[in-house]
């Protein structure tokens, strides 16, 4: 698994203007300058179909008989790119894809000026290794998908990503297994490493979290030598899990609901 994304730097300049005519007041004009990075992402973005890196991957993902996820940028009706995650099954076929819901707007780093987001939260898919949903990155922040996959029986997450080394420092290994724990899911988090140009380098620390939060995998290395892992997926073992750790939610919408008819009737 691999996640493209760089998150762009971008500039905006702001200035006032009068707009003639009768009641019409001052209005602010915007103008946007990509930073080459974000430029050279949307130039590079190839429609998923007909992408020749997915094409590759997909005879690749037929030819050795393995399911592949990897996460692209593909062009968007706006002349913005989408951040993409795909499955390819075994047999080299797209299974599914989801387009990234959150976007990583901090400081200088501003996703949205190149990249749409997505609009839907897209349903586990049945794969040879279990039932599999699919996020990017900066939705690992935001449990809300994760629990919204786990109420469908999403049995593995995964987290294509490319933290900086600031806030993947901080909080990378913390969220990944948050995320494992309240979902009882294994996470699957492969992470870019390494420096990207002289202003942008990521994290790195490839991941894979068990359904208890036990760290499986942890890629150490700075990116300088391939690394690859190895990891076994016991359904059977999350199942038990479960079983002895029942997370019944109590605050679902139609029981917030009831709870405050009856505070009302007993009032």
């Amino acid at each position: 698994m691999l996640n493209s994304f760089h998150e762009p730097q971008s500039r905006t300049l702001s200035t006032s203007c009068e707009n003639g005519g009768r009641g019409r007041g001052k209005s602010k004009a915007h103008i946007v300058e990509f930073d080459p990075l974000a430029q050279e992402s949307i130039a590079l973005a190839r429609p998923m179909e007909t992408s020749p890196f997915m094409l590759g991957l997909r005879k690749a993902a037929r030819e050795s008989s393995l399911a592949i996820n990897v996460g692209i940028h593909v062009p968007s009706s706006n002349g913005k790119i989408l951040n993409r995650s795909c499955w390819i099954d075994e047999k080299g076929d797209i299974q599914a894809s989801y387009d990234k819901l959150h976007l990583f707007d901090y400081k200088d780093l501003k996703e949205s000026n190149s990249v749409e987001a997505g609009k839907k939260i897209v349903s586990p898919i049945s794969t040879v290794v279990g039932r599999v949903g699919l996020m990017i990155c900066f939705d690992l922040r935001f449990p809300e998908i994760s629990l919204a996959l786990k109420r469908q029986d999403a049995q593995i997450i995964t987290y294509p990503s490319a933290f900086t080394v600031p806030t993947g420092t901080a909080h990378w290994e913390v969220l990944l297994r948050a995320r494992a724990v309240e979902t009882q899911a294994y996470v699957f988090a492969a992470a870019q490493v390494g420096q990207h140009n002289e202003k942008r380098r990521s994290y790195g620390h490839s991941m894979v979290i068990d359904p208890w939060g036990k760290v499986l995998v942890d890629l150490t290395g700075d990116g300088t030598v391939s690394e690859i892992a190895v990891v076994d997926i016991d359904l059977e073992y999350r199942e038990k899990i479960k079983e002895a750790m029942p997370l019944l939610r109590r605050t679902c919408t139609s029981t917030i609901l009831k709870h405050k008819l009856l505070f009302r009737e007993v009032r």
